[in-house]
């Protein structure tokens, strides 16, 4: 499954949460689910080390509030999300490439499960009948699964892509000419491939 924050970016997009309110443990993680359409859901495990470690920074303070403990940025983590107020930008755009991978990942394997699920039934159902052999595979159906994974490849290519231009972009990076037409010949060549290959099936 596509992840949903790149390396790092889970740091700043804490703090950002932070910046908000203060906040306890638990309200981050629920903060984390809520924003990402519960794709996300980090566990305590996750969360609760890198607020230990932005503590250490002088990024973040904790008090008691009762049984809870709540953190809180401080302004020197402040002025580092000030800072990085591009960054939050491109993470913002990867959450939400991710967030859609995410949701096409578990459709698929939702529609992937049903399948396999009818065919049992179906299988069970021959039996019952007594019939020798199950009939031969739908071409046609054979090609529409074949034609969702190359949808899915595709979307899964084009948003990690997407992601890592904004982010870079975003992180104060500059994107030459000569990359973008690197990417635009290999993507030629991928197409010219794919065609040349569908040729040789007819």
């Amino acid at each position: 499954m596509s992840p949903v924050f790149s390396h790092g970016d889970l740091r700043l997009y804490l703090l950002n949460l932070l910046d908000e309110s203060p906040r306890h443990g638990y309200d981050i993680i629920q903060a984390l689910s809520d924003r990402t359409g519960g794709t996300y859901t980090p566990s305590a495990g996750t969360i609760y080390p890198r607020l230990a470690k932005l503590e250490e920074e002088g990024l973040v303070s904790k008090s008691v509030d009762g049984r809870k403990t709540v953190y809180a940025i401080t302004e020197a983590g402040r002025a580092e999300v000030l800072a990085r107020a591009g960054e939050l930008e491109g993470i913002e755009a990867g959450l939400t490439d991710s967030v859609r991978l995410i949701a096409e990942e578990v459709r698929g394997s939702v529609r992937e499960a049903m399948k396999s699920l009818r065919a049992d039934l179906a299988a069970a159902a021959r039996e019952r009948q007594g019939e020798a052999s199950p009939p031969a595979e739908d071409p046609r159906a054979h090609s529409r699964q074949q034609l969702h994974r190359a949808d899915a490849a595709l979307n899964d290519v084009r948003g990690r892509v997407r992601a890592e231009l904004r982010a870079h972009v975003a992180r104060g990076g500059d994107v030459a000419a000569s990359v973008v037409d690197e990417l635009t010949e290999a993507l030629e060549n991928a197409a010219r491939t794919l065609s040349d290959a569908l040729r040789r099936e007819r």
